[in-house]
């Protein structure tokens, strides 16, 4: 497919614009997909008003944009399992295979991962990407490319999930109702977890909550957590706990609320990246921490649960711009988070 496409490019902190670049030729490997949907991701909001994310810093014009949704149009001579219309969801990270991380199936602490819009390597806020075939996964029918730029978050959850051990009988707690707050409720739900409770301090994301599937809601701002997790777990704790805001106050209080012998999930990133934490306490409750760095073999199960009406994706987006309001797309969800839950960018039909 021979031509030129449009493309959005962060120019510096705060600004951003457009170019024109050829349409990429897919190699043996690869498809061409034409880009339908991305989603507006944290990291695509810190790098645009930081500029950095630690040691990775943007040098303009750079490409943001890494959870995308399309249709198939070219397929490389060696791809076999899509064709031209197929819809897909694009797993963003091409790790390299071959170390030991990749051997032993941990391919996503790869150190040597090419990842959409992580400096240098450029995101999709384009029309069209040229991405490996073993990376872009096919949609039922019954799925949008909408639901399928949101599968790269939903990973996250499940991820997070399964870092958790999370399982039927369980009474479990989310720390942050933002995107990835919700999904990672969504996805206890969807592997059996029995209730799950989210905290935050947004009204209005707790109402989000609600709406997708939250057993209940604890408003920070206007109760006191311990006490709140205290009744609802009759003095027991809650089972899992799993800390999406990052902030040291929620990662203290989800120690505070997990009963003995529990999990606690980390995978917010904290402004600072240091915490003081209450170590006596888990010491003394034995919980262990898991972390979470993105995710590793969950689209094809994230895309099922979708499928199957586990998980409502859909109504996660709050928040649909055009691809002609790209400035706008990024200043409002930098500076409106309390009503814009999660943001994408529709970049064409």
């Amino acid at each position: 497919m021979e031509g030129t496409m449009k493309v959005a490019v962060m120019n510096g902190i705060g600004e951003m614009g457009y170019t024109t670049r050829p349409i990429p030729v897919p190699e043996d490997e690869e498809v061409l997909v034409k880009l339908e949907y991305v989603g507006i991701c944290g990291s695509d909001m810190h790098y645009y008003e930081m500029g950095r994310i630690g040691d990775y810093v943007v040098e303009p014009p750079f490409v943001l944009g890494h959870e995308p949704g399309g249709t198939v149009v070219e397929v490389g001579k060696k791809i076999k399992h899509l064709k031209p219309g197929d819809k897909v969801a694009l797993e963003p990270g091409k790790t390299c295979g071959k170390c030991k991380f990749c051997r032993e199936g941990k391919y996503n602490l790869c150190s040597d991962v090419i990842f959409f819009a992580t400096p240098p390597v450029d995101g999709v806020f384009q029309e069209y990407v040229a991405h490996p075939g073993t990376l872009c996964f096919k949609l039922p029918e019954n799925m949008s490319t909408l639901e399928g730029a949101l599968i790269e978050p939903l990973a996250v959850g499940f991820h997070a999930a399964r870092q958790g051990d999370a399982h039927a009988g369980q009474c479990a707690v989310v720390f942050g109702a933002g995107c990835i707050g919700l999904v990672s409720m969504m996805a206890l739900k969807a592997c059996g977890v029995s209730k799950v409770y989210v905290v935050d301090i947004m009204e209005k994301r707790l109402e989000k909550a609600m709406e997708l599937g939250a057993t209940g809601v604890i408003n920070a701002r206007e109760e006191d957590v311990l006490e709140a997790a205290k009744r609802i777990t009759e003095g027991e704790g809650f089972d899992l706990a799993i800390e999406t805001a990052g902030t040291e106050i929620t990662t203290n209080q989800a120690i505070e609320v997990v009963r003995k012998g529990s999990n606690i999930v980390l995978v917010g990133y904290g402004k600072s990246g240091k915490m003081n934490l209450s170590m006596s306490l888990a010491l003394d409750k034995e919980v262990t921490f898991k972390t979470v760095f993105r995710y590793r073999h969950i689209y094809p199960m994230a895309i099922e649960a979708v499928a199957e009406g586990k998980v409502n994706l859909k109504g996660i987006a709050t928040h649909i711009f055009d691809f002609d309001d790209i400035q706008r797309a990024m200043d409002e969800s930098v500076k409106e988070k309390e009503r814009i839950v999660k943001a994408v960018v529709k970049i064409s039909e």
